[in-house]
């Protein structure tokens, strides 16, 4: 009997852009291809991207403006998904469900479980628990997930402690496989001095974020550290990688602290720009905090900054500090305010010897814990004992 094979089922999947997709694409990519599927979200450029790798990609509609059961358009959804699935299963002897988020991911799962046996594990990327919470349908939802399903994949132990304080799982049903980065394409590189200038950072002390804009993400508290920081570090310049909701409201907030001229909007830009901006600036920063339930779930950003040799300030929200080691490579800093943030950025702007030396030991960091390639191995074996453990019973 050939081996029962793995499917992956996510919305979210290249070539859409996010932190998950980019975790599921990396880990996937490097797994045999002949016992690893992914069902996908049907999008734009989706059949093109599929032609660029080996592996069996099926599109399927998976856009939902409302992933509660009570309103029809959603009840279809999820039964069409499910019955999808169901088939693709039986298919192409699927021994195991992995579902990219508890919902809606996690409860199509639940459905093609019920429908043709299939055992399932969910991800939980920490914000999908605040998503969760959101109303009273949505708990109950996930509560069905977590009780049918034969693990919780975390992507971080802050998000494995979560699940298991606050939503009372199993701790031996909970498995962590943490994000990676690229460590041969995200590299330090000298100084480049026609970058910087033609960037518009030639002579300043560059501050950058990479991320999309969104209140969680904390870009209004490094703007709001400014004003104290460039007392102290003329020229300090704050440039921002990424789009979102939020740019109108940072945009005005900049003017209104008088830092407009310190603050420079990148937008959404290619990855080698991108990874130039990551090997140019001084120190980078994620000032994310705790919206609501809104939180950051890891930080991947931290680990591709750190890649390219450079030292890394987040919040003490979430699993951003999973990311670094503290202080040797970074700082871990309340940023509800940006009091603290200030000092902290203040101090590692004043002191270029051991952001280099942060930086330094960054890249040994990342290199030891986090190349994707050990990540997929992580990801492999837990899918393995997941399998073989479904398999005896």
């Amino acid at each position: 009997m050939p081996p029962r094979k793995t499917l992956l089922l996510t919305e979210i999947f290249p070539p859409t852009v996010g932190g998950s997709g980019r975790l599921f694409w990396e880990v996937v990519s490097r797994l045999p291809p002949e016992q690893f599927l992914i069902a996908a979200a049907d999008v734009p450029g989706g059949v093109e991207f599929d032609r660029t790798h080996a592996h069996t990609v099926f599109r399927l509609p998976m856009a939902i403006t409302d992933r509660g059961l009570r309103r029809p358009s959603s009840l279809r959804y999820y039964l069409r998904t499910a019955w999808r699935v169901r088939r693709l299963v039986r298919r192409h002897g699927v021994g195991l469900l992995v579902c990219g988020r508890n919902l809606p991911e996690g409860f199509v799962g639940l459905l093609a479980h019920r429908l043709c046996g299939v055992p399932f594990a969910f991800f939980n990327h920490g914000e999908d628990i605040g998503v969760s919470r959101t109303s009273r349908e949505m708990t109950w939802m996930t509560r069905r997930v977590m009780r049918r399903a034969t693990a919780a994949l975390a992507n971080s132990f802050n998000t494995s402690r979560m699940l298991v304080d606050e939503w009372g799982y199993p701790a031996d049903k909970v498995h962590v496989i943490q994000p990676g980065v690229d460590a041969a394409k995200f590299v330090p590189a000298a100084a480049d001095e026609r970058f910087r200038t033609e960037s518009g950072w030639a002579g300043r002390r560059v501050l950058l974020t990479v991320g999309r804009l969104q209140k969680r993400k904390g870009h209004d508290t490094v703007i709001r550290a400014l004003p104290a920081v460039r007392a102290k570090v003329p020229g300090v310049l704050y440039a921002v990688v990424g789009t979102g909701d939020e740019e109108a409201n940072l945009r005005r907030l900049a003017d209104e602290c008088g830092v407009a001229d310190a603050v420079q909007f990148l937008g959404g830009i290619g990855d080698d720009a991108m990874t130039r901006c990551y090997q140019q600036c001084d120190l980078f920063v994620l000032a994310n905090r705790t919206v609501g339930a809104d939180i950051e779930g890891f930080g991947m950003v931290l680990l591709e900054a750190q890649a390219c040799g450079k030292a890394v300030v987040a919040g003490d929200s979430g699993g951003t500090g999973e990311t670094m080691s503290v202080p040797d490579t970074g700082r871990v800093v309340n940023c509800d305010g940006p009091e603290k943030l200030a000092d902290v950025l203040t101090e590692l702007l004043s002191d270029p010897a051991e952001l280099a030396a942060m930086g330094r030991r960054g890249r040994v960091w990342v290199e030891g814990r986090f190349d994707w390639p050990r990540v997929a191995a992580r990801a492999r074996q837990v899918f393995s004992e997941l399998m073989e453990n479904t398999a005896r019973g």
